[in-house]
């Protein structure tokens, strides 16, 4: 249907004959010329048609609307000069030439835009309800090649490195492993259920344990959570696992796999190496597991300075076992009422129940707005001085309480204060780092048990096996005392605040995995009824092996500029989970749930009469 795309044609073309199909990108009628400009994915041509050319395509090029979708045959002329200027636009790659239509053909007409292609629009599920004329637009366009390009580098990549891209099973066994599962019924095995994998974790380490050595996957997964701009129901991930590797084995690999990844998408170098700090470090540090370094305003131990301090926010927290941390937002002092009450609001909403601060605006401490710096005394006031590097214009935010949660109050503080001073705006570093030496296990007051931090079969670093066996069968008062302190082999790769995926060393010790089930309160029945496969297959001699799933949604989000996973995917769901294009989730016919056995238990609201 065309010799050429709309991006193709230049000056070394003029003379030739060409044939382009697209849509109506826009129509001019200039003194009953018309000029339209010619779309497909590759780009703009300008196509004119004139009436001595061709009178009746130059009469129907006036009929046509945006998106009409056309075939125009034409000879390659070069742009001319009109009143002495130039015609050339500079801006399109195909700027130094036109096409002289002597043919048009109406492929399709369009009805009347919902709304206009070429103008940013708020309504984003009015977006979603013309995905696929949204996906017109130039910068969707590029995300999904650009996602494209990021699979491809991957596969190309791995593949050199001698993995094997395998499938595993989409409809799978319904476990205990974070997030709540899809559920799929059985017709087959009334009252049995599938669960949609929220991950292919059992069955790639099953695949090592059947010596496939190196394995990835482009890999569906599924999680019935709450959603955000950066969480879907149902997402894609990069999975890996390989035999007989250590944390630095897999750092290597990763390190390799995204430089190229960036290098082909971007056509930027990344340090061939990352920076590595441990969990408690970030934590410390920064007040998050995956921080943003491409700003200060550290998080400042304080616990010392102020353990006396008669303000008992402070005091009062340290003598109860906890700490007292701040940070220095450097030049923020001048903050609006209206910005204090946002990061007051951001520290409730972290599990604070206000935030305590100081304005420092000059060198005198009487200038100091702040609720509580008149109870300081002077030797306070100056170990804070000199800790703190305070200057007038700076903002000091603390944090008191236990140390995780003051930890994560001031990483929210932290970025919420980047965010009101722009300091990352027009930032274009790229910063990556790993995190290492996680908790192994997080204890849940509420419940009163375990968690894994990351999964069930994370591997303790050497010298905590023992500890967690030993642990296992010890007799303590304080139930959350008991795994305490235990650390991972995890990591995670993390760019710019934002965990582009979490891996680690496994258990391949049928004895270990048991012992890691029972700190999570999983039965002896529970374990043989829920994770019996992977038990055996650790029996008979199943090889050290380790991971990591990078999250290619996220991954194509930061390569592409976007702040939203929805911006990279083609066909998302909104933040309820629906599909508004093709009205899914929806009611499936009752026929179809009495095959399952099924009978659903929401009762139809009510039709109220009129009035």
């Amino acid at each position: 249907m065309r010799t050429h795309t709309c991006n193709e044609l230049h000056h070394s073309h003029i003379g030739e004959t060409a044939t382009l199909v697209g849509w109506v990108n826009s129509n001019r009628d200039h003194g009953g010329v018309a000029f339209i400009d010619l779309r497909d994915r590759e780009g703009l041509t300008q196509c004119v048609f004139r009436p001595e050319e061709n009178a009746e395509a130059a009469e129907l090029a006036k009929t046509l609307r945006s998106e009409d979708m056309i075939q125009v045959t034409g000879k390659v002329e070069e742009r001319p000069e009109v009143e002495g200027k130039s015609t050339i636009n500079p801006d399109m790659a195909t700027g130094t030439i036109e096409i002289s239509a002597s043919q048009l053909t109406i492929i399709n007409k369009s009805e009347v835009l919902p709304f206009q292609l070429d103008k940013e629009l708020s309504n984003e599920d009015l977006r979603m309800k013309y995905r696929f004329l949204d996906l017109r637009r130039e910068r969707m366009t590029h995300n999904l090649r650009q996602r494209h390009r990021i699979t491809q580098s991957t596969r190309n990549f791995l593949d050199a490195d001698g993995f094997c891209e395998i499938e595993t099973p989409i409809l799978s066994k319904s476990t205990p492993e974070g997030a709540r599962d899809f559920l799929v019924p059985s017709r087959m095995q009334p009252g049995s259920f599938y669960a949609l994998p929220q991950a292919p974790q059992q069955y790639k380490q099953l695949l090592m344990c059947g010596g496939i050595e190196k394995y990835f996957q482009i890999a569906r997964c599924f999680r019935d959570e709450d959603l955000r701009a950066d969480r879907q129901p149902e997402f894609t991930q990069i999975d890996i696992e390989a035999s007989f590797v250590t944390p630095d084995d897999m750092h290597g690999l990763i390190e390799g796999l995204l430089g190229k990844v960036f290098k082909d998408t971007l056509d930027v170098d990344i340090p061939a190496s990352f920076d590595r700090i441990s969990h408690e470090e970030a934590m410390n540090t920064y007040g998050s597991d995956k921080p943003d370094r491409r700003f200060g305003y550290h998080l400042t131990e304080l616990s010392e300075e102020l353990k006396d301090c008669e303000f008992r926010v402070f005091s009062g927290a340290i003598a109860n076992g906890g700490v007292v941390k701040a940070i220095n937002a450097k030049g923020f002092a001048g903050a609006s009422q209206g910005q204090i009450e946002k990061l007051t609001q951001t520290a409730i909403e972290a599990g604070s129940k206000g935030l305590a601060y100081i304005q420092a605006r000059d060198e005198d401490r009487s200038t100091w707005r702040s609720p509580f710096v008149k109870r300081m005394t002077d030797e306070e006031v100056e170990a804070l001085r000199e800790k703190l590097n305070i200057e007038p214009g700076d903002l000091i935010l603390f944090g008191a309480g236990e140390w995780e949660s003051v930890c994560e109050v001031l990483g929210r503080i932290r970025l919420c204060c980047a965010e009101l001073q722009n300091i990352l705006e027009d930032n274009k570093e790229l910063n990556f780092l790993w995190v290492t030496e996680f908790p192994l296990l997080g204890y849940d007051d509420e419940e009163g048990k375990w968690n894994a931090v990351h999964h069930p079969f994370t591997r303790p670093i050497p010298e905590d096996v023992p500890k967690l066996i030993e642990a296992t069968t010890a007799k303590l008062e304080d139930e959350s005392q008991r795994y305490a302190g235990l650390r991972a082999q995890a990591y995670d790769v993390v760019l710019n605040g934002y965990e582009l995926g979490g891996g680690s060393i496994r258990i391949h010790e049928a004895d270990l995995q048991s012992a890691m089930f029972t700190a999570l309160g999983v039965t002896e029945e529970e374990k043989e009824s829920m994770f019996g496969h992977i038990l055996d297959a650790f029996k008979f001699g199943a090889p050290p092996h380790g991971g990591i799933a990078l999250g290619l949604d996220r991954l194509a989000m930061l390569v592409c500029g976007e702040s939203s996973i929805r911006e990279v995917i083609a066909f998302p769901k909104n933040n309820k989970g629906m599909d508004i294009m093709s009205s899914s989730p929806s009611a499936v016919d009752a026929l179809q749930l009495r095959d399952l056995r099924i009978q659903s238990t929401v009762k139809e609201k009510p039709v109220q009469a009129d009035q």
